[in-house]
């Protein structure tokens, strides 16, 4: 009888631990990483876009690290992180390791977020323009354009955007648009508001895929300063978050 009693002794404290663990990691705090290294243009607006995702992961209890370390890409350190922001990064940033790091996180289900220049990065390793969707090819002056929203269940923000929405940024063009078989588009630049685009008809600016085992978002907005403080632009970029964070 002792023997059977310290045998359910023994269980129950099992069981507990068990809950235990569970309650910990639901109460864990969720964690972002933005990443800023720039190896080429190095936006002046990069500060901005800091304090704004800050202000993010503050409002909805993130917790947040920024480097321009590429140092960081290792495992299993990146799998501390919920999602990875690559904010207005430009040229080869990482070397051959630090590569295999960051596809090893997203093939276990990591999250990306690339904001602008994110596009502008990496030539040489066709996985990361698979991840993105586009790579940057040139683009105008800053000026006002007018964007198409594509309404999506899955991002019902969507909907308290302005239809359409007029807004000032630096327009890129695409090397290859991603192709609408390989990822859904949110919104759209039509090139008869501005001058110097370069895709035509369709020139897709916001989209999303699951892609290699992760999720991957992308958002042209962001070389001006006075993105990080608009309010259509923040919302978008807080879905775009939740994501990458496989939240959505």
């Amino acid at each position: 009888m002792q023997a059977l009693g310290m045998r359910f002794l023994w269980i129950f404290g099992w069981l507990g631990c068990l809950v235990w663990h569970a309650q910990a990691q639901q109460a864990a705090p969720r964690r972002i990483l933005v990443f800023t290294k720039t190896a080429g243009y190095h936006h002046a607006s990069i500060p901005d876009g800091v304090k704004a995702i800050q202000q993010l992961a503050a409002q909805h209890q993130i917790e947040m690290d920024t480097t321009t370390d590429a140092g960081m890409f290792r495992m299993p350190e990146l799998q501390r992180y919920a999602a990875i922001i690559f904010l207005n990064t430009t040229g080869n940033l990482f070397d051959s390791l630090q590569q295999q790091a960051f596809q090893q996180y997203i093939r276990q289900g990591g999250g990306y977020l690339g904001i602008h220049a994110a596009a502008d990065c990496e030539y040489d390793w066709p996985w990361y323009g698979q991840l993105v969707g586009a790579y940057f090819k040139s683009h105008p002056a800053v000026q006002k354009a007018r964007l198409w929203i594509q309404l999506d269940p899955r991002f019902p923000e969507l909907e308290a955007l302005p239809h359409p929405w007029i807004r000032r940024d630096e327009w890129y063009n695409w090397r290859i648009p991603p192709a609408q078989s390989q990822v859904h588009v949110l919104v759209t630049l039509d090139e008869s508001s501005y001058t110097g685009g370069e895709n035509g008809d369709y020139h897709p600016v916001v989209w999303y895929h699951d892609f290699d085992g992760g999720r991957a978002f992308y958002m042209e907005f962001g070389h001006t300063s006075e993105s990080y403080s608009e309010p259509a632009f923040l919302q978008l970029l807080q879905a775009g978050l939740q994501y990458a964070m496989g939240e959505k």
